[in-house]
């Protein structure tokens, strides 16, 4: 017997209605305004819209490997900084460890801390041994060449050095403006769904200039919702 909806197991939502949430989607309308105009229930929506970011967020993960030019950066999202604490990340932010190839594509990861092994395991995990990196000044990031890096290129933002030639990553500092000032419109998001709306953000950007309506389409109907 032939499913009702090919995008959603068992579900009471026809397929018309699901591509019409899934075009809502596409063009960035929140929850709100895609239950209004969709006609459904806003817990309908928002249980519809964490099912299509969790299809984004595995499709993100399955990215090949970065070479060439490659930018790398952290980067500290959550409240604003706590009177009296100091030091990368303090005030209970979360941490984001990113890196871009340039004029390419953009992959983000959540990091307990900004050690060096926390990030050379990343950067060994997605890069390339024959790529170029370019990063700034932090101590995470010593020892790149002692791992097979050969070409690492540093500016040092402690000196107000922000390019030298071309050293610099502002490639990846512009992803990071871009992405905050998109997630500022989710007021008061919660701990627990920030990966899903960051993994969005670098689907977006990854794929800007292509039909998102019919790529996610094209996701879920690989891999249905449940």
């Amino acid at each position: 017997m032939r499913r009702k909806n090919k995008y959603i197991f068992r579900s009471k939502i026809s397929e018309a209605k699901f591509r019409q949430v899934v075009r809502y989607f596409a063009t960035d309308l929140d929850a709100t305004q895609t239950a209004e105009l969709a006609g459904l229930n806003r817990n309908t929506v928002n249980r519809l819209l964490r099912g299509i970011r969790e299809r984004i967020m595995e499709h993100c993960e399955h990215q090949s490997p970065f070479s060439g030019e490659v930018e790398v950066d952290e980067s500290y999202f959550g409240p604003r900084r706590v009177k009296g604490k100091r030091g990368r990340g303090a005030g209970n932010k979360t941490i984001v460890f990113g890196l871009v190839k340039r004029q390419g594509k953009v992959y983000t990861q959540i990091v307990p801390d900004c050690a060096k092994k926390t990030l050379q395991a990343v950067i060994r995990g997605r890069v390339t041994l024959d790529s170029v990196i370019h990063s700034d000044g932090w101590r995470g990031y010593d020892g790149l060449v002692d791992i097979g890096y050969d070409k690492h290129l540093r500016v040092d933002h402690g000196q107000n050095e922000f390019a030298r030639g071309n050293t610099h990553i502002n490639g990846i500092e512009g992803f990071w403006g871009i992405t905050k000032t998109r997630l500022a419109k989710f007021r008061g998001m919660s701990k627990s769904t920030f990966h899903l709306h960051l993994k969005e953000c670098e689907f977006r950007y990854n794929n800007r200039g292509e039909n998102l309506y019919h790529l996610i389409l094209k996701l879920v109907r690989e891999n249905p919702l449940s």
